[in-house]
Formats: structure tokens, sequence, C-alpha cells
């Protein structure tokens, strides 16, 4: 019991941390003068999967491969088939030309590589490891991610003027300190709680990370898709979790394999290969319509409750 209740805590610092930082950085950047486009893509889209970040840094080097590995698709697969099934349920959500043909199949292209790292074994007869060499190539693959960003950033219209916080230089250092501590202490209680909590249930890690950990670093992607859903926002929300898996996977998974090399025991596979296959079906789901609509999201919501039930 002590545990699970650490473990909400660290959820709460982890949200509440990833905010302030967000706010705090946004304000200090603001303060030098650097064009709104530029915080978005970078500061708060860096907020957004700051909590994943934290979590898996803390287990890579305390060595929680299984944690590490299942935060980053537990996430992926809670982004696409929880997120953005139940805002689609609120709200059918239009798709743009951008995304459906080329981000969307950036995630999947994401997923289909870490299903190949993870099991290169059938390649090169070793050992299967996600290693720091694949990881380099992660992040390889992340930097052009991001220049495709700034690309599209460079060539938007910059209608709406993004609100900042508009903190004194003070205040907004310690907002960026404050959450940075909140985001690391939240961070550790969630995995060492994660761990305890496998123990006591006499479940595995992985299990864990892939539910209640996955769930809780996914708090910022859910509240903002909602929201924008709400708000009939539809491009936010879309954008926001199909960027958010593509991050994780191509960043996060790429600095936690710097850190320390991933194992992968063997019934890793079926969250890869769902991973996978949420990608291909949010695909299939919009390249015709462009659009996400409600039965699509009852859907995804579903066949997430199939993988739960099957994992668990």
């Amino acid at each position: 019991m002590l545990s699970v209740i650490i473990m909400i805590l660290g959820i709460v610092a982890l949200v509440y941390g990833a905010n302030f930082l967000v706010d705090g950085a946004s304000s200090i950047a603001k303060r030098f003068n650097i064009p709104n486009l530029v915080i978005g893509l970078t500061i708060v889209a860096f907020g957004t999967s700051a909590p994943e970040l934290v979590v898996n840094t803390i287990a890579s080097i305390k060595g929680y491969s299984a944690i590490t590995m299942g935060n980053v698709i537990g996430s992926n697969l809670i982004n696409i088939l929880i997120i953005l099934g139940i805002t689609s349920i609120i709200y059918p959500l239009a798709v743009s030309k951008t995304t459906a043909y080329v981000e969307i199949p950036l995630s999947i292209l994401a997923a289909l590589t870490v299903l190949i790292m993870a099991n290169d074994t059938f390649l090169d007869g070793f050992k299967n490891v996600i290693g720091r060499g694949d990881g380099i190539i992660l992040l390889l693959f992340f930097l052009m991610f991001l220049a495709y960003n700034f690309y599209l950033t460079l060539n938007a219209k910059e209608d709406d003027e993004m609100a900042i916080k508009n903190y004194s230089m003070g205040v907004a250092i310690i907002a960026f300190l404050g959450g940075l501590i909140l985001l690391i202490v939240g961070g550790k209680f969630i995995v060492d709680s994660a761990v305890e909590i496998a123990k006591g249930f006499g479940v595995s890690e992985r299990v864990i990370s892939l539910t209640i950990v996955a769930l809780g670093t996914s708090l910022p992607e859910l509240a903002t898709s909602v929201v924008a859903a709400m708000k009939k926002n539809p491009d936010l929300a879309m954008g926001n979790c199909v960027g958010s898996n593509i991050f994780n996977i191509f960043f996060i998974l790429g600095i936690s394999t710097l850190i320390r090399p991933i194992e992968i025991a063997s019934g890793e596979n079926l969250e890869l290969i769902f991973n996978l296959f949420a990608g291909i079906l949010l695909f299939v789901f919009v390249i015709k319509s462009k659009k996400l609509v409600r039965w699509q999201g009852i859907a995804m919501v579903l066949f997430y409750g199939i993988y739960l039930w099957d994992l668990l």
C-alpha cells in the first residue's frame, strides 16, 4: 500500500514538475526574444515527454531494462489507442495531410525500427539487445525529425500568440528549478515503487511499466489531447500524440540505450508487434477520409482492451 501511495505521489510530482519546468523555461526563453514557434517546438514538446524521459533515465541508470522499454512502448500504445481513441469519441479528429502522409508513417517507421533492433539476433546471431550503436541510430532519426519540424515551423504562419507565463526572471528560474526537482523526485518514486509493487503482487516489472507507469507518464498527453478535443482543436490532439510517439522512440529510447543497453526478453515482442499494429491501424483509419471518427475511436479502445487482457 505504501508503494502504491509513493507511486501516486510520484505521478503527481511528474505532472506538476513538467508544467513548472515548461512555464519557467518558456518564460526565460521569451525574455531572450526566442520566437514562439521555437519555444513550442523545443521546450513545450520536451515538457510533455519529460516524465517518460526522467523515468527512463533513472530506470536505465539502475539497470531496470523492463521498465525502460515498457514505459516507452506502453506510453505509445496508450497515446494511440487510448488517448486518440477517447478524444475521437469526444469529438471526431480531422487529420492534416502532413500528419497523414508524413508523421503517422514516421511513427510506423519508429515502431518498425525498434522491433527490428530488438530482434537482430535473427540477423547476426547475437543476444537480443538494443545497444549503444542502435541508440545512436535512433538519435540520428530524431535529429532528422527535429529538422523536419523546424522546416514546418519556419514555413508556417503564426496566427496566434502562444500563451506563455510572464514571470519575472527570478520566479521563472525558481519555477524551472522547482519543476526539474519535482521531475527527478517523482521519477525516482515511480521507478522504486514500480519494482516494489511488482514484487508485492507477484507480477513482472514489465507488466507494471506497460500499464501503471506508462499511464502515469502519459497524463500530460492525455490532458492536452482531451482539452484540445473539447475545444475542437483536432490538429493539436492528433499532432500531440503522434509527435510524442516519435519523440519517445527516437529520442527517449535513444538516450536510454546510450546510458545502458536494453536487454530484450522474449515476451516483450508482444508489445513491440502491437505497437507497430497500432500505428498501422491509425494510418488505415485516417488515410482515406483524413478523419478519425467515433466508431474508429471505440475500436481503438477495444483493441487496447484485448491487448491488456492478453498481457495480464
